[in-house]
């Protein structure tokens, strides 16, 4: 693992691919900060907003009907970068699944001799169990069960090639996405139990910003806000604040699991900004 540090020599070249509601903010945030970015977008309206902010737009669509012209795409965004976020949701996935969506980039990174590969993912890899969830409780591996943790285990594999971090996020709140809605006037909800697990816009872009400066590379973190409401507590006041009718939870239900995000905490220099659930749903 590579220690974090905040001093590097020189600002890498990073490319985002999938400049979408976090990818997009995300890239803003490293010009911000005086990097280079590419950025990789599936909607051609969408190349002049990426170049508005400063970030060398890309049209590139991964998936099924991948390309010749696309693989020359792939290849040119990532000519000269050091850095590649790979911010592409499982769901965009076909019938072949992740990891085969995701494969022409593991060609495309070891042909552009990208050092550093910072991979998105979720906390979905973990099982729904009542007991605190850390990174060591769902290993990326080439025979994982999960897709997706089989898609983390491409770019996690020790071939030497590059570094890897993986950040596994709960499940993601913030502006277009007010969890109030999520669910709002539904009745006989199960789980009502069951932690909440999540985590703001502002953090996701306040961590993985800080994983390049810091250097960071050759972890799994997970990332979450440090309160876990049950859901019987949260939903109700989060669709109150939105003025939509609250979900009714069944009265007997089961817990569930809660992601323990200690060791981003003890890595990084970064202070979350929404760890208190009630408190960030006006910034949603």
């Amino acid at each position: 693992m590579t220690a974090p540090s905040s001093s590097p020599a020189a600002l890498p070249t990073v490319a985002v691919l999938g400049c979408g509601w976090l990818g997009l903010p995300l890239a803003q945030s490293l010009v911000a900060a005086g990097y280079p970015v590419v950025g990789s977008t599936t909607t051609p309206k969408q190349l002049l907003t990426l170049r508005d902010a400063g970030i060398t737009p890309y049209l590139l669509r991964l998936g099924p009907d991948f390309s010749a012209t696309d693989a020359d795409t792939l290849r040119a965004m990532l000519a000269g970068v050091q850095v590649l976020v790979l911010n592409v949701p499982p769901s965009k996935a076909g019938p072949a699944g992740y990891p085969a969506l995701l494969r022409p980039v593991g060609s495309a990174v070891a042909a552009a001799g990208v050092k550093y590969v910072l991979f998105v993912s979720s906390t979905s890899v973990y099982p729904d169990e009542p007991r605190p969830m850390r990174e060591a409780d769902a290993l990326a591996s080439a025979e994982a069960a999960s897709d997706l943790l089989r898609a983390e285990g491409q770019f996690t594999s020790a071939q030497g090639q590059w570094q890897t971090t993986v950040v596994r996020l709960s499940g993601l709140i913030g502006p277009e996405r007010p969890p109030g809605r999520f669910l709002a006037g539904r009745q006989d909800v199960p789980n009502g139990d069951a932690p909440v697990n999540l985590i703001h816009l502002h953090d996701c872009i306040g961590l993985l910003t800080s994983i390049i400066q810091q250097n960071a590379w050759g972890y799994t973190f997970n990332a979450s806000a440090a309160q876990h409401l049950r859901r019987r507590e949260f939903y109700p006041a989060a669709a109150q604040q939105l003025g939509l009718a609250a979900p009714v939870f069944q009265p007997d239900s089961a817990g569930g699991k809660t992601i323990d995000s200690s060791l981003i905490r003890r890595t990084l220099d970064y202070e979350f900004r929404h760890d208190d659930l009630l408190a960030a749903l006006a910034s949603c």
